[in-house]
């Protein structure tokens, strides 16, 4: 995605075009948008937009260029460790269903995989049972 217009470029523009009652009237610098845009080197639309957008929030700064976080399901993770500790035995699949509101049981995997819980018996992993050469130690 395109990095937006500094906040002087977008006011030198803006202060060189009119917002007077006659759209293509001069308010400052006696130009036109289309006089406006080909010094500026941009397009008369660019131009409609950031007046727009000046008219409906008061000032022309660029909107912050984040995309939309995710809706998180799991907020309070406390007691998400604690539920985990008491139905650990279960399926993820049977955690979902258990878990109050709709979750799906890759969240639960996620939340699972956040909070460090394992199924796994021994903290550490066994040694293969098999030596370099192929006979058993």
């Amino acid at each position: 995605m395109p990095k937006p217009y500094s906040y002087d470029f977008l006011t030198k523009v803006i202060q060189a075009i009119a917002q007077g009652a006659v759209p293509e009237a001069i308010e400052l610098d006696g130009l036109k948008k289309s006089e406006a845009s080909e010094l500026f080197n941009i397009s008369r639309n660019t131009i409609n937009l950031w007046l727009q957008r000046k008219a409906e929030t008061g000032d022309v700064k660029a909107l912050p260029n984040r995309p939309p976080g995710n809706n998180h399901k799991i907020t309070d993770w406390e007691r998400f460790r604690a539920f985990a500790k008491t139905y650990g035995d279960k399926t993820q699949v049977e955690m979902a269903q258990l878990w109050e509101g709709d979750i799906s049981d890759r969240t639960i995997s996620r939340g699972l995989k956040k909070i460090g819980f394992t199924r796994k018996k021994r903290p550490t992993a066994t040694s293969n049972g098999m030596s370099q050469n192929g006979k058993s130690s």
